[in-house]
């Protein structure tokens, strides 16, 4: 079921505070943080309740063509996330019954999220040390958005080709 919401630092299960060094800056110079690539890509978190198959789950994946999704209760609080890629480890381990299994079987329950105010930089980071995709953004506690790796790339790319313009049109002046 899709949950949409409106519009502090990278927080993994156990942490109080993790903060990590390092920043991006857009062409003004300010830090480039989480809330920006929120903005341009909007707000929309697909969830899916505990209960719900993994069939079904690959049924909202397709749907929605993403590569994972909230794990909640109320489409507020995050309980895990679910990937495509903790469908095919279980399907490996344990064949198609998997497919009738609940997500809560196969979920991520200790989930790393963030803040809008976490600089992109340090989210990069932590998503590559740690060998995830998908954060969720939450704010209060409550779920926010998500950002993907991609998002992040993205986001880069769109930096430096505006870096790029700005660079062509200063030395066409």
């Amino acid at each position: 079921m899709p949950h949409q919401t409106s519009a502090q630092p990278v927080r993994r299960p156990g942490d109080a505070e993790a903060p990590l060094a390092g920043v991006v800056a857009d062409v003004y110079g300010r830090a480039m943080k989480i809330s920006d690539v929120v903005r341009r890509k909007g707000d929309l978190v697909v969830t899916v309740k505990p209960d719900v198959t993994v069939a079904q789950l690959l049924d909202v994946l397709a749907e929605h063509r993403i590569g994972a999704v909230v794990v909640s209760d109320d489409g507020q609080q995050v309980g895990g996330i679910v990937s495509e890629r903790d469908v095919v480890r279980h399907l490996q381990r344990t064949g198609a019954d998997v497919l009738r299994a609940p997500v809560s079987q196969i979920m991520t329950s200790e989930v790393t999220t963030c803040d809008p105010d976490v600089n992109i930089e340090d989210l990069a980071r932590t998503m590559t040390e740690l060998r995830v995709r998908h954060i969720p953004v939450v704010v209060d506690g409550k779920l926010h958005a998500i950002v993907s790796i991609g998002d992040i790339v993205k986001n880069r790319i769109d930096e430096l080709q505006t870096e790029r313009d700005q660079l062509v049109g200063y030395i066409q002046q």
